[in-house]
């Protein structure tokens, strides 16, 4: 494996008073939880960085809100409307959910997929429904194919449990389930003048993500210099963003003080904001197209 040879040339100034290590704080990653759970992308990967007007914080995305209509003839006070949905959805149709179209779907069930987040086990579809306990992401479960009310059917001990839709994947999602690690990497080198911390987040980062070939570890500008920064090197933008996410779910636990990904900000401090987007520094490396940039206190 061939470590970089020069670290990203870029600079990531810290304010004097920022340096100080704030109390500890728990980060929770995003939890599929609840059906109407949004989804958040970053973006498309391409050769060099997207203007500023393409890329949109992640912090600041939210669904545009939608005037209703209604015939002025037949007016619909919103307390009516909103009784009649949640009246609708209360309990799926008899037949749907009755004992042999259950067991004609649990027997027919035979793909399997992938949770990609935490996500909670319903025992059917509708406002009715009762809680039955949590799956783990990173899980392969089998499918029915069945679906009703933004929920999807799936088969865990020979029952028909409902999970949220959107949350199932055909493909392993990368990094899920994967937890922290001080196991030895391939390239022992990446951790010359590096600190303990940042040790720790190179060797989680390498078990978690062994698609990474190319890591930037200690040099002489920025906070690379300090030895608490690592560039990890990648422009494909899921990888790049799944690692960015596995740092930000175990930020308390990695000591971090910030990571930097497609122009974007997260920090610890301001982990109520998401992620930021940054001025443009005036190219693709400059702005983390790149790599995923992380450091620690």
């Amino acid at each position: 494996m061939q470590r970089i040879s020069a670290v990203a040339d870029h600079r990531h100034k810290r304010d004097t008073e920022a340096r100080r290590k704030p109390k500890p704080m728990a980060v929770i990653g995003p939890l599929a939880v609840l059906a109407t759970a949004g989804a958040i992308t970053i973006g498309v990967a391409t050769g060099a960085a997207p203007a500023k007007d393409d890329l949109v914080p992640l912090s600041s995305l939210a669904n545009p809100s939608v005037t209703p209509t209604r015939d002025a003839d037949s007016p619909i006070t919103r307390s009516e409307n909103r009784i009649k949905a949640t009246a609708s959805r209360d309990l799926p149709p008899p037949a749907f959910m009755s004992k042999a179209a259950i067991t004609a779907a649990i027997k027919a069930a035979s793909a399997k997929q992938w949770t990609t987040d935490d996500l909670n086990i319903w025992n059917q579809p509708g406002d009715k429904a009762k809680l039955l306990g949590e799956l783990e992401a990173g899980k392969k479960v089998v499918v029915t194919g069945r679906e009703m009310w933004g929920r999807t059917e799936i088969v865990i001990k020979g029952q028909s449990r409902w999970v949220t839709d959107g949350y199932l994947s055909e493909d392993k999602p990368l990094g899920v389930g994967a937890g922290l690690s001080m196991d030895p990497c391939p390239d022992g080198s990446v951790e010359s003048g590096l600190t303990d911390d940042a040790v720790f987040v190179y060797r989680s980062v390498c078990n978690a993500f062994p698609e990474i070939t190319s890591y930037g570890g200690w040099s002489n500008h920025g906070e690379h210099s300090s030895g608490r920064a690592i560039d990890i090197m990648t422009s494909d933008v899921e990888l790049g963003t799944a690692i960015a996410e596995f740092l930000r779910a175990h930020a308390s636990e990695l000591n971090l003080y910030d990571v930097i990904w497609r122009q974007h900000i997260w920090t610890p401090e301001r982990a109520s904001e998401g992620w930021r987007l940054m001025p443009s520094r005036g190219s693709a490396t400059a702005n983390h197209y790149d790599h995923v940039h992380v450091s620690v206190y």
